[in-house]
């Protein structure tokens, strides 16, 4: 990993599914993983992570808490922020909170690299 490497924060209560996300996305990256909404806003503001990949339902605090603190400690252009979740609507509940995108559960791994591609601008 080089050291100019971007870090990504996975925000996923699921440990397989935060396995896969990272074999998705690839070895070019920083990751760090929060299983809970409580350690996802700890380690961003710790990190200051340029990508937050974030499920809208966590354990301890929601993802849409976890977007709020996010973007009012960062602004858009310094921490991007992909949210995936099951919940109906929630793309629109999380466009209207500051995510730059979403991806519905489940997804196909391509879809998941092309989201992150684009809002890291082909990282």
């Amino acid at each position: 990993m080089p050291t100019s490497a971007k870090t990504i924060l996975i925000c996923e209560d699921d440990q397989h599914l935060r396995q896969l996300i990272r074999v998705v996305i690839g070895e070019d990256f920083h990751y760090l993983e929060a299983h809970d909404g409580e350690e996802a806003v700890e380690l961003a503001l710790a990190h200051r992570p340029e990508l937050v990949i974030l499920d809208f339902m966590l354990p301890k605090r929601s993802g849409s808490d976890v977007l709020a603190a996010i973007r009012r400690e960062f602004p858009p252009a310094e921490t991007q922020v992909i949210v995936i979740s099951a919940w109906p609507d929630a793309d629109e509940a999380a466009v209207a909170a500051g995510a730059d995108a979403f991806l519905p559960k489940p997804f196909e791994p391509q879809h998941l690299e092309a989201i992150v591609n684009d809002v890291l601008g082909d990282a």
